[in-house]
């Protein structure tokens, strides 16, 4: 990883993401695969500007489904790493609040 700026790809937008938001002050972003929790914490708090409590990673596993015909495994959808990231109670990332 060359820069902080590789350590995020993107931010993941769902339901309960949303939910974590709103209630824990808890955001998650899809990381490279060799970030590690320190290098998170840094991007985190130098690309937002906020104060980073804890981080949590986690590595999600493909996705396996069946072909019909031929009922073979295949791999649909490759892994990712994602980090569950906490800030204190009073910040806040604004690209996950929506149109403000």
């Amino acid at each position: 990883m060359s820069s902080i700026y590789d350590a995020l790809r993107r931010p993941l937008v769902t339901e309960k993401t949303n939910y974590l938001v709103n209630k824990l002050h808890q955001y998650v972003f899809e990381v490279a695969g060799d970030a590690t929790r320190t290098v998170v914490k840094d991007a985190v708090e130098q690309i937002f500007d906020v104060t980073v409590l804890r981080v949590n990673i986690i590595n999600v596993p493909a996705k396996r489904t069946r072909r019909a015909r031929s009922r073979r495994l295949v791999v649909r959808n490759s892994g990712y790493k994602k980090a569950i990231v906490t800030l204190a109670p009073d910040d806040r990332i604004a690209i996950f609040e929506g149109v403000e």
